[in-house]
């Protein structure tokens, strides 16, 4: 059984979609330090201006302070950040050709007032991994499997828990993942190489690490096949 266990990230790249296809359980690793400067709260799309990030707003206070796992982190609510997002997707997509066939659907999770920044991250993430055709794919949370240790050993514990045999991880785990402890635990290793055609985007130069919202926006039902290689 193939598993993935990586943190919820807020409108992931295309990357992130490709290991929860590959996976037949997707594990959100929800419980580990929140990372302020990471992509848990905050992603980029594409402007005629270039970049444009795009940031959730949590209480900082114990973000700061101390460390506090993802599944603890409140989203600040004193700004109505998700308008702000969701004129920013408008005006830099309102040409996009399927901009209208996904904007119901996102409309309705920028309408939410999830208090906890993950509830509202993977659920949008899991809605979009519906839209790529992903339907094979389990979803759980790492705070939902009771586990101790750290890192590697941590990780090994998730996987013999939900009975994986086959670990799928990106290529820059290679420089912290301990090989010997999955092989020791008869958990064979895998690191996905991200290789993707180029699709049209509205402002050239072609920009390959912007949010998955600019594939879907740009090619709708064909999205899948610039992450797996075929529509789904």
């Amino acid at each position: 059984m193939n598993c993935v266990i990586l943190q919820p990230s807020y409108i992931p790249w295309r990357g992130y979609f490709d290991q929860i296809n590959r996976a037949d359980v997707f594990i959100f690793y929800d419980d580990v330090q929140y990372d302020k400067h990471g992509w848990r709260n905050r992603n980029q799309i594409k402007t005629d201006q270039g970049r444009q990030w795009l940031t959730i707003p949590v209480h900082s206070g114990g973000v700061v302070e101390k460390s506090i796992p993802i599944n603890q982190v409140e989203i600040d609510w004193s700004k109505p950040w998700n308008e702000a997002h969701w004129k920013a997707f408008t005006f830099a997509y309102k040409r996009a050709p399927f901009f209208q066939k996904y904007a119901a659907l996102l409309e309705s999770f920028y309408q939410r007032h999830d208090i906890l920044l993950a509830d509202f991250t993977i659920a949008l993430t899991i809605a979009l991994a519906i839209e790529l055709g992903i339907s094979h794919t389990r979803f759980m949370r790492s705070s939902e499997i009771t586990v101790t240790g750290k890192k590697t050993d941590r990780l090994v514990q998730i996987l013999t828990q939900v009975g994986a045999s086959h670990y799928l991880s990106g290529p820059s785990a290679r420089d912290y993942i301990e090989n010997e402890k999955f092989a020791a635990a008869g958990i064979s290793l895998e690191y996905i190489d991200y290789n993707y055609p180029e699709y049209p985007q509205l402002h050239p130069p072609f920009d390959p690490f912007v949010s998955i919202l600019d594939l879907l926006f740009m090619t709708g039902p064909e999205a899948s096949k610039y992450i797996f290689g075929k529509n789904k």
